[in-house]
């Protein structure tokens, strides 16, 4: 499985991006997507994950309400809408792949359960 990330850039405080995430390689729709960053000097963290068929999302409690996780599995797509930016969403983003059925509260979350990663992109916001 390959992912690439784009649509990262510099936005100021208060702004929007739009994350996109290109899947290619897989071999079935089952496969939990999720979107991750990891700051300087600080570990990678969870953003937001969706299931294979959408129905499900998880968000962390910093983003709740502002960001939004969708996918479009024909085009083989994972987007994350980040509103309401603030500097502390300053990170490179990655997107992520794990073969999962999982949804509901079993949906994987942690990011060392993924086993499928994008180069990343950077998204800095400036106050």
């Amino acid at each position: 499985v390959q992912l690439q990330a784009s649509g990262g850039g510099l936005v100021q405080a208060g702004g929007s991006l739009r994350l996109s995430c290109a899947a290619s390689g897989r071999t079935s729709p089952y496969y939990t997507m999720g979107w991750f960053r990891q700051a300087p000097g600080k570990e990678r963290e969870t953003v937001a994950v969706i299931s294979w068929s959408g129905g499900s999302t998880y968000y962390a409690d910093s983003v709740k309400g502002r960001f939004t996780v969708s996918s479009d599995n024909a085009k083989n797509m994972v987007y994350l809408q980040m509103n309401s930016l603030k500097g502390e969403d300053t990170a490179v983003y990655y997107c992520a792949a794990v073969a999962s059925w999982a949804s509901g509260s079993q949906l994987l979350t942690e990011h060392y359960k993924f086993d499928y990663w994008g180069q990343g992109t950077l998204v800095t916001v400036s106050s």
